[in-house]
């Protein structure tokens, strides 16, 4: 008997947009089950759905029948659902309540009446289980997003559910994260539902696959762009006059030491990416590059103007339009603002709301709003974010295009992204130098 089941869910958020069309599928006692489908598609509504977020929460018309263990989600509030289902979002930053690391993953426990004895046992278990044992004492404003997605996915794996739901579990893990995140939800037993962006992250722990396209389920396999790739990473060397040179910089958040040492060249059309482990300082060395943070110790030098793209761009919407909110970079010249969106892929979208754009589209939201100002170092923090395979190669072709007239750094932990776009890769893994550039 499935687990879960799904029959002719058809949904339309509040503001009359179609998430899901006559949709229906079943998950079985712990199966995993991979959905895939372009940014926007309706993978996290159909999560949602299944979570009882959709319509509880979210509102909207809704028509059909989502059953968990055989709580039908219409007459179950989410609340009710929580001691079966267990849910991580797309974006792990709203997830979060308390402000130290263990209080959150033990929030989940007391929420579900877990007797006391248990809740720590358990919160330090599931902690120590995706490797973030080391956080929990932690403040969690104070985390990089790869640790953030580590500990949300304790938070989840601390209640043992009978089905979790994983949305993008990976999106800022870096793969050797990626790959125990999604190993620990297989040996965890519950059945799993997990969307994703890169297939070949969760592709050998599925069971099956399905693919979302025009809010209904197809099970006849994945597109040609949705195979699996290949992660070859480019060995070039630094080239071009410099439009950012960091030297020898020294970072502490407080009395916690991020960086020693660290040095870093960007040259005029050239691609760098930046990788290396969750909490190795890739964000913060981003940051000093452009400005956003002065190290503690060494010297930062830019040419012209810089833009960074932060890892999580739906923190900082602030206009009611998508197209006002691109303006927002040029003194809000709306033409500008409006090319700008067509160049990633947004046109038609002038008018939305940003809020009411999936995590995707709003990443290439954020991308707009940094390419209006035509800056002179770019700087990317985890731009495939939520960005689906197809989306991902027309920014290939988009920042390789442009790359002549500018010097871009691309931080991220998508490998295959990184082979794709880079002229050539640089580290902050512990292992090497602090940074080879």
């Amino acid at each position: 008997m499935a687990l879960a089941t799904v029959s002719a869910l058809t949904y339309r958020y509040p503001d009359a947009h179609h998430a899901l069309r006559d949709c229906s599928l079943e998950i079985e006692p712990g199966e995993v089950v991979g959905l895939f489908g372009s940014s926007g598609c309706g993978k996290s509504t159909l999560l949602r759905a299944l979570a009882g977020l959709v319509p509880h929460f979210h509102g909207g018309s809704f028509s059909g029948r989502v059953e968990v263990a055989g709580l039908d989600t219409r007459r179950v509030r989410p609340a009710e659902l929580a001691r079966t289902v267990g849910t991580l979002f797309q974006d792990p930053e709203d997830q979060v309540v308390f402000t130290r690391v263990e209080p959150e993953v033990a929030f989940g426990l007391e929420n579900i009446g877990t007797p006391p004895a248990e809740i720590e046992p358990r919160t330090l278990e599931a902690l120590d289980a995706v490797g973030a044992a080391h956080l929990a004492d932690r403040l969690v404003a104070e985390l990089s997003g790869g640790e953030l997605q580590r500990v949300c996915l304790a938070s989840v794996l601390a209640l043992r559910p009978k089905l979790m739901l994983l949305d993008e579990p990976t999106s800022q893990l870096d793969p050797d994260g990626a790959e125990a995140a999604i190993e620990l939800a297989r040996a965890s037993g519950a059945a799993v539902l997990v969307s994703e962006q890169r297939p070949e992250r969760v592709l050998e722990a599925c069971d099956r696959v399905l693919f979302l396209e025009d809010g209904r389920v197809r099970e006849d396999g994945l597109p040609d762009a949705w195979l699996p790739r290949e992660a070859v990473l480019p060995d070039g060397e630094p080239a071009g006059e410099p439009v950012c040179r960091v030297e020898g910089v020294s970072f502490a958040y407080g009395e916690r030491p991020v960086l020693g040492g660290s040095s870093l060249t960007v040259g005029r059309g050239e691609i760098v990416a930046l990788v290396g482990p969750n909490g190795s300082g890739k964000t913060t060395l981003a940051k000093l590059a452009t400005g956003l943070l002065e190290p503690g110790s060494g010297r930062v030098e830019r040419l012209g103007r810089a833009c960074y793209l932060s890892q999580d761009p739906g923190r900082y919407l602030v206009a009611e339009r998508a197209d006002e909110e691109v303006a927002l970079a040029v003194g809000g010249d709306l033409a500008p603002a409006r090319r700008s969106l067509a160049r990633v892929g947004l046109e038609g979208f002038e008018a939305r709301h940003p809020r009411d754009l999936s995590s995707g589209e709003r990443e290439r939201l954020a991308l707009a709003s940094v390419l209006v100002a035509e800056p002179e170092l770019l700087v990317l923090d985890e731009p495939t974010r939520g960005v689906d395979p197809v989306r991902k190669d027309e920014l290939v072709a988009l920042l390789r295009e442009e790359a002549p007239g500018r010097g871009t750094l691309v931080v991220t932990n998508d490998h295959v992204f990184a082979g794709a776009v880079a002229d050539r890769v640089v580290s902050t893994a512990p292992q090497r130098e602090p940074v080879l550039a």
